[in-house]
């Protein structure tokens, strides 16, 4: 949408037409309307988008307790497409004028408010809007309209908070994010955030009224679509999955474990706008401990800022291919970290804790997510989707997400998945066939026990049966291994771990599945869980070395 055109129905155009030319299927009219419905080979029968305009939806929630109502204000927002700008709460260690100074800084695009449960007390949550009401925020688009804040706290303190606020914002009221302390209730929050969304930030696209009279569904910001496709695939199939988009300032992490849905946004890990804040965060002796090649540490920091002013580029050599797929493990790796350490609280309105618990939970590391439960792994985002090589894909996914037992991994084959998001609202099941056919690559299966021994040790024996493969074998602690199943095929494995390893039924105990192929095939990877790695050069390179040979990941470099 920007300028000479400044319409984004111009961009929608454009695509549609290109579509069409490919298609053969005259998709437009004269006026540049899409034709809808479809009559025998012209027009379509439904048009849907997703949204990212602006730089996406951009919050900032407020809780009582930073741990508790506001971790829940927080995942509302993410769950729901938002970038969370800053979590404001009572106990967040800044003095009221500081907070006050930070929410007049914001600009965001609506505020999320949550504190207390149902007829509990009604004073700390009103002290929140007390703060915000006179910090007067404005919103991110200028003064054209009034702030969106959303209400999701003690239905008591509804009639004091509705007072608070003059005309100068627009308030909503949902019901309670916490009802009960051990009890979440993201859904109306979430459902409200996608209505503001499009009534007051995307109205201020230009060309936005004409784009939303041509869609048959809500436009919904896009990694709120990412989060809804991943769900559905995960309660259709009954699996546990994750799915990571890393782009040039950004990653995104959703998993989805036991039916709860989390989504976090690293928004200072990416590949190019924030690929310093990527070397700061993990180190460049983390970085380099993934590259076999000899490197001027100089000469890559030079690397890395010419990456920050030139955005687009891409890998010139081998070398630079090299580098940036290590940096790309670090970041994916933290991002991931932090992911981990969000999903640690309550399990949804299904699975009630106790109160001990709920305070407990987030100071004792407990998270949800549980790779030894993971069935699914989901790549997205330039540097894994556009890797020279499939193999190089896999990798990058095995080595920072360290999947643990038997884990199926795939990538989005052009960025569909937002897309899918959106027509499962519409067609559920034409966007799970469309899914699993067209959208995603799979890469393979990847085998890896967890737990730790001595390096040549006996990690795990194995035994692969298909009506193509028939394979007996034992990978030694250390050892990576590639064998070829193709896209399509399926074969029966056995894993019998070594004493002290753990595949999934126990340690030591032999696990029996069903696994899949892809354009890589199986990986077996007897490095351990927790992988380990030094950030010594003369330790690491041998090791890095021989697990690039086993993959055959840089064939130019062998």
């Amino acid at each position: 949408m920007e300028e000479p055109a400044a319409d984004v129905t111009v961009g929608v155009t454009n695509a549609v037409t290109e579509i069409a030319e490919l298609s053969g299927r005259k998709l437009v009219d004269d006026n540049g309307q899409i034709i809808r419905p479809a009559q025998g080979d012209v027009g379509c029968d439904a048009y849907i988008s997703t949204s990212s305009a602006g730089g996406g939806l951009q919050m900032m929630v407020a809780g009582v307790v930073r741990e508790m109502t506001a971790a829940s204000a927080k995942r509302a927002a993410l769950g729901a497409g938002a970038i969370v700008m800053d979590v404001i709460a009572s106990n967040d260690r800044r003095l009221p004028h500081e907070q006050i100074q930070r929410i007049r800084e914001l600009r965001p695009d609506m505020i999320l408010i949550s504190g207390g449960t149902d007829g509990g007390t009604t004073s700390h949550v009103v002290q929140l809007a007390e703060l915000i009401a006179p910090a007067k925020p404005q919103p991110r688009f200028g003064s054209e309209y009034r702030m969106p804040v959303i209400y999701a706290g003690n239905k008591e303190a509804v009639p004091i908070v509705e007072e608070t606020f003059d005309k100068s914002v627009e308030l909503s009221v949902v019901p309670n994010l916490r009802p009960v302390l051990e009890r979440e209730n993201l859904g109306p929050a979430r459902d409200k955030i996608h209505d503001l969304f499009l009534e007051h930030v995307m109205a201020h696209a230009p060309g936005y009224d004409k784009l939303i009279s041509w869609t048959d569904s809500p436009i919904m910001p896009t990694p709120g679509a990412v989060g809804d496709i991943l769900r559905t695939i995960a309660e259709g199939q009954g699996i546990n999955a994750v799915g990571v988009d890393i782009g040039g300032a950004t990653t995104d992490v959703f998993s989805v474990f036991d039916g709860v849905f989390n989504r976090t946004v690293s928004a200072n890990l990416g590949m190019s706008y924030s690929i310093s804040n990527v070397c700061s965060e993990a180190g460049m002796p983390s970085i380099l401990r993934w590259v076999h090649l000899e490197m001027d540490e100089r000469e890559l920091r030079n690397r890395v800022k010419n990456k920050m002013i030139r955005p687009t580029t891409i890998p010139q050599t081998l070398e630079a291919l090299v580098f940036e797929q290590a940096v790309s493990r670090e970041a994916l790796r933290l991002a991931y970290q932090q992911h981990k350490e969000f999903a640690t609280t309550l399990k949804g309105v299904q699975q009630q804790r106790t109160v001990g618990d709920t305070f407990s939970q987030n100071t004792s590391g407990q998270t949800i997510v549980d790779n030894m439960k993971l069935d699914l792994l989901v790549a997205s985002g330039g540097v894994l989707s556009h890797a020279p090589r499939m193999v190089q894909t896999a990798a990058m996914l095995v080595d920072a997400f360290q999947p643990e037992g038997i884990t199926t991994l795939a990538k989005d084959s052009i960025f569909m998945m937002p897309h899918l998001g959106v027509l499962a609202q519409v067609h559920s099941k034409a966007a799970l066939e469309v899914f699993e056919r067209d959208c995603l690559i799979y890469l393979g299966t990847c085998v890896a026990p967890k737990g730790q021994g001595q390096r040549g040790k006996p990690c795990f024996s194995y035994s692969i049966r298909s009506h193509a493969l028939n394979e007996l074998g034992e990978i030694s602690c250390g050892e990576l291994k590639q064998l070829p199943l193709a896209d399509g095929e399926k074969a029966e494995i056995t894993v019998e771990p070594a004493r002290g390893f753990d595949c999934g039924a126990g340690k030591g105990k032999p696990v029996r599945k069903e696994i899949r192929g892809g354009t890589v095939g199986i990986i077996l990877d007897g490095r351990g869980r927790e992988l380990e790695l030094s950030t010594k050069r003369e330790q690491s390179v041998p090791a890095v070395t021989q697990w690039n040979q086993a993959l055959d990941l840089y064939p130019e470099s062998s």
